[in-house]
């Protein structure tokens, strides 16, 4: 079974740029998305279904053009959940979990630190969503969490780390805190297959960046560790260019 996850800055703008061509050549089984940037009512789900995903969930901000996760299934789930219960994560639309026979899938998009009052709200959704998660284990032990976590784990994972060592998204107490969130029992997939350097799943819009892949790895695709042996794959997809990230993706048996 395929598993990705693509922050797709804008699904309408990723569906102009081929995303649903790109999406039934792919073919994964289900998808997660983050930062839609629309309401289910905007988004021509009647292609996506024809594209293969008759099962849609939508999960949005509140506020307009902002935000939002999805996840898109060949399969149906037993179980859909939005949100966390925690109102001002659930605001954002940020968490979105579908269960199925023998394990869980979330969409995750945290939320960047562009600024002084959004690096609060960062740290404090990192601190609750870690609570959240380690307490939801506890029913849900088979879980994959795909997302944009806005976070470069280690030096490997950014290419200028130390231009960057003072930026949002690289700063020593995010990747503290990632080191920390894996430290509890997750596994970042890719990197169980794949210890090169190199490999980047976002890159700026300025510079020619990603021509010159000059890029940041901050999109993962974390599994519990009850899961991890039966992980076959993981892997970057950068020749998909709808969007500033591209795809990672999971195969599980």
């Amino acid at each position: 079974m395929k598993i990705l996850s693509y922050n797709v800055n804008g699904i309408r703008a990723a569906i102009t740029k081929g995303f649903l061509d790109w999406l039934q050549a792919a073919n994964p089984d289900i998808i997660c998305l983050q930062e839609i940037k629309a309401v289910e009512s905007q988004i021509p789900t009647l292609e996506i279904s024809a594209a293969g995903y008759p099962y849609q969930y939508y999960y949005p901000a509140q506020k307009k053009g902002y935000s939002g996760v999805a996840i898109l299934s060949k399969i149906e789930p037993k179980n859909v959940i939005f949100g966390t219960g925690i109102p001002y994560m659930d605001d954002e639309g940020r968490n979105l979990r579908a269960d199925f026979d023998g394990f869980s899938v979330m969409s995750l998009y945290l939320p960047s630190g562009t600024n002084i009052d959004r690096l609060s709200h960062k740290f404090q959704y990192m601190d609750d969503f870690r609570i959240y998660i380690n307490e939801l284990r506890k029913s849900i032990p088979n879980l994959i969490i795909g997302g944009d976590y806005n976070i470069c784990h280690q030096a490997i994972d950014i290419h200028d780390p130390i231009r960057n060592a003072k930026v949002s998204g690289f700063l020593p107490e995010e990747r503290e805190w990632l080191d920390g969130f894996m430290k509890d029992g997750w596994v970042d997939t890719f990197r169980m297959f794949n210890p090169e350097p190199h490999n980047y799943s976002w890159w700026s819009y300025r510079a020619n960046a990603r021509n010159n892949n000059k890029g940041w790895r901050i999109d993962y695709m974390l599994v519990d560790d009850a899961m991890k042996d039966r992980v076959k794959r993981a892997y970057i997809l950068p020749e998909a260019k709808h969007s500033d990230h591209c795809p990672v993706a999971i195969e599980i048996e």
